[in-house]
């Protein structure tokens, strides 16, 4: 299975930070945010990464390289400007192949392992959902029975960014600015999109604030 690290976003939420230097390459912890991501992935025994970068994509490129340093293949799908989420997996297609996908979002910090993924085999999505932090108070999914996701609802959690898809949700879309919207709307409306909860360490790095608040935790 190969993995995908969405990094192409502008980062408007945490500027001034984001002005001179994008968002996965900010650091916590004394490291770079895309840097926990690239070493759990090859911890978890992923072999190849697609990272698409947009704002900035020099430094991302440059910074990361070819992977060989974190014992991994990273592959690198520029985009000329930013074509939101679906947009960019649409264009890294090529680069992903034809089987089922790691989908994690740049954004991002957690110890979730990504290894309980690589034998995901979803019907069309498989997402990692969690508590509902203050910024998402009502969350955006509910496991149901079988572990199907369903829109809203009393028990609703927040999808966490991570995520294993089948290429063949995004397969003949054009290239071209596209949210993920109607791709979970299809999903549900098929029945397909599935779920699994997950209780531990999760933090959407959203703001300089939330930023400042994980890297405090990560000094400990």
């Amino acid at each position: 299975m190969k993995a995908m690290i969405l990094a192409a976003g502008l980062g408007e939420r945490m500027r001034p930070l984001t002005e001179t230097c994008p968002k996965p390459l900010l650091r916590a912890g004394g490291k770079c945010l895309i840097d926990f991501h690239l070493e759990k992935l090859a911890t978890a025994g992923f072999a190849e990464v697609v990272v698409n970068s947009a704002w900035l994509s020099k430094q991302i490129t440059d910074y990361l390289g070819d992977g060989e340093r974190y014992g991994l293949r990273i592959l690198h799908s520029v985009e000329g400007e930013p074509l939101e989420t679906a947009g960019g997996i649409i264009k890294a297609l090529p680069l992903l192949g034809e089987e089922p996908f790691l989908l994690v979002n740049g954004d991002i910090w957690t110890d979730f392992d990504f290894a309980r993924l690589k034998d995901c085999r979803p019907d069309s999505a498989h997402l990692v959902m969690v508590d509902n932090p203050p910024h998402n108070p009502a969350g955006d999914f509910s496991l149901g029975e079988g572990g199907r996701l369903c829109r809203g609802g009393d028990a609703a959690l927040t999808f966490s960014g991570i995520s294993v898809w089948q290429p063949r949700c995004f397969a003949g879309l054009p290239v071209a600015r596209m949210a993920m919207k109607p791709r979970f709307d299809e999903a549900l409306a098929e029945g397909s999109l599935s779920g699994e909860y997950y209780s531990g360490q999760w933090w959407d790095i959203g703001t300089p604030e939330r930023l400042g608040n994980l890297d405090r935790y990560l000094r400990g």
